[in-house]
């Protein structure tokens, strides 16, 4: 990443170790950071006080952090985007791959949408990718920790908004990212990683 003082990068932030040292690492370079909490889900009890922990830990990071956290609500749009197409090809025999569609449609598009109302000149996630930034398109790299690449999830990300991506965390490994998030007194230093579907975590199968 190269520093571009005074511009703006809206950050997904989702509660977790990642997203809080790209957003962490972003900040030292300069930028202009601003931090964007998604909710993608709506249902029951025990969900909602998952997903209200994430908000809160979201929270606290942007607190210790001193950076604007917003809050959007994209459950319509996942459900309608994503979660359908799901249930479709699931129905029709097939096993899809909803992370795909859901870093295309939500992350990298409804996402996108909404940090460009905020003023974004680019939008950051905690994926682990790297991105090539240069006179031509902007290409799409494997992340330095192989074992944690997420590459194939975002492969499906037009050039135009991968033109104006960035992945703070890509050149790193996560037992690094783990040791800067501990070093800075982040208390998700050591929270277990998220499974389950995009944002949303881990669900039955449908019915």
């Amino acid at each position: 990443m190269s520093s571009l003082d005074d511009q703006r990068v809206v950050v997904g932030m989702s509660g977790g170790v990642d997203s809080s040292v790209a957003a962490l690492r972003l900040k030292a370079e300069g930028y202009d950071v601003h931090g964007l909490f998604m909710t993608n889900w709506e249902e029951d009890e025990a969900g909602y006080c998952q997903a209200a922990d994430d908000l809160q830990e979201a929270r606290r990071i942007a607190g210790q952090l001193d950076i604007p956290l917003h809050h959007v609500n994209f459950a319509r749009e996942y459900r309608e985007r994503v979660f359908q197409y799901f249930l479709d090809e699931y129905a029709a025999g097939r096993t899809p791959n909803p992370d795909v569609l859901c870093n295309r449609e939500i992350k990298f598009g409804v996402f996108f949408d909404y940090a460009d109302r905020l003023g974004a000149a680019y939008v950051a996630t905690g994926h682990y990718a790297r991105v090539a930034h240069g006179a031509g398109p902007s290409r799409l790299l494997e992340a330095a920790d192989p074992a944690k690449d997420q590459t194939y999830f975002l492969h499906a990300i037009s050039q135009a908004r991968l033109a104006r991506t960035l992945f703070p965390v890509g050149d790193l490994t996560k037992s690094e990212v783990r040791a800067i998030a501990a070093r800075e007194g982040f208390a998700n230093h050591d929270r277990k990683d998220s499974t389950g579907i995009c944002f949303i975590g881990e669900r039955g199968a449908p019915g």
